[in-house]
């Protein structure tokens, strides 16, 4: 397989990101049967394990116009200027690296959950919460994989971006298990979900929908590990305390908002004036309401979890998205899951008529 770092779309990108981390592993020596709530979320997450080489038909294609079969809409420069000047065949490579940009902060993503699972588990004081955090650490693994092999698909690749980066730096670094959480799986899972559910609600193509529907079906797991968790310790602070995790996460949800859009280095790496792309999407309607829509996973669980101070209340008020506040978090991930064993119940159709149509031969 060819490796990702001769396909990136920039030159000089590092091989390795080295952050340095000081923590407390901590050891629980209570083992008690712990939450009962938790504790059947680990149970579910050993039950809805899955190998991503068997689940995902890895013999089907990428559209080598529009590698997701996205609707044209979904392209940020859609209807600008410079979209109505391109060519037939800059418009497809637009699309290409365009879809290849964010499928890569999906996989630099997930790489980035993989490491702060394992942090929890050492870093969590309860066993309960470690279990989980185990099965998480094997979850994020498995989506690695996943998306590394979807990267390879697409001929191109991006690294990381810089918003991207400095949340993760910071959820690696803080010492506190608690930010660790909220940083990773209530702010970027929580974005993440929603970046994954457009994709699998609106792309065509049966691969991309299938490895995104998969992966949603446990992140929707790990955000509810994270609300529960986080439900429990939040109202053991301090008002100090409290004010603290509340402007962490106002400055992450700020940090983030541009996070699934910033795509300079998409118009760069395609000789496009990169100043006035930006500049379109920047006041685009439509990339208006997709940073909105990013936030329907969060709000509703940072409600829930007990930041819902007068700093938190009006950030989302200003960022338009206090409407998703009174959305039932389990009602999404029920429908998650729904979803995932739909696509499985089409696979398990389409082996039988193959396989009646292979015995009439």
């Amino acid at each position: 397989m060819t490796a990702l770092r001769d396909i990136y779309a920039m030159p000089g990108i590092d091989s390795h990101w080295h952050v340095p981390q000081a923590f407390d592993a901590v050891f629980d020596w209570e083992f008690d049967e712990g939450r009962t709530t938790l504790m059947h979320l680990y149970q579910k997450g050993k039950d809805m394990q899955w190998d991503a080489v068997e689940r995902i038909d890895w013999t089907l294609e990428l559209d080598p116009e529009n590698p997701m079969e996205m609707p044209d809409q979904a392209v940020t420069l859609y209807g600008s200027d410079i979209w109505e000047k391109m060519t037939k065949k800059e418009r497809i490579e637009l699309r290409r690296h365009g879809q290849s940009w964010q499928t890569s902060q999906f996989l630099q993503g997930e790489q980035a959950a993989l490491l702060a699972a394992s942090k929890i588990v050492q870093s969590v004081p309860d066993l309960d919460a470690k279990f989980y955090a185990a099965t998480q650490v094997m979850d994020e693994a498995r989506h690695v994989e996943a998306y590394r092999k979807l990267m390879g698909k697409f001929g191109v690749a991006y690294p990381m971006t810089d918003p991207l980066q400095g949340l993760v730096n910071d959820a690696l670094r803080d010492s506190r298990w608690d930010v660790t959480y909220l940083a990773m799986q209530v702010v970027i899972e929580g974005l993440a979900l929603a970046a994954f559910g457009t994709i699998r609600d609106l792309a065509q193509n049966p691969l991309a929908k299938m490895v995104n529907a998969y992966v949603m079906e446990d992140e929707a797991r790990h955000v509810a590990f994270g609300r529960l968790s986080l439900r429990d310790y939040y109202p053991q602070l301090t008002d100090s305390e409290r004010d603290e995790r509340e402007e962490f996460l106002v400055e992450a949800c700020y940090l983030m908002r541009d996070r699934m859009t910033s795509s300079g280095d998409v118009y760069e790496a395609l000789g496009l004036p990169k100043k006035a792309c930006l500049e379109y999407t920047e006041n685009s309607e439509l990339v208006k309401l997709y940073r909105t829509l990013l936030f329907q996973r969060i709000v509703p669980i940072v409600k829930d979890i007990g930041l819902w101070g007068p700093r938190v209340r009006k950030a989302y008020e200003d960022m338009g998205v206090m409407h998703y506040a009174d959305i039932d978090p389990q009602t999404l991930s029920d429908e998650d899951e729904r979803i995932a064993a739909g696509i499985d119940a089409g696979k398990a159709r389409e082996n039988y008529v193959r396989a009646v149509a292979q015995l009439a031969e």
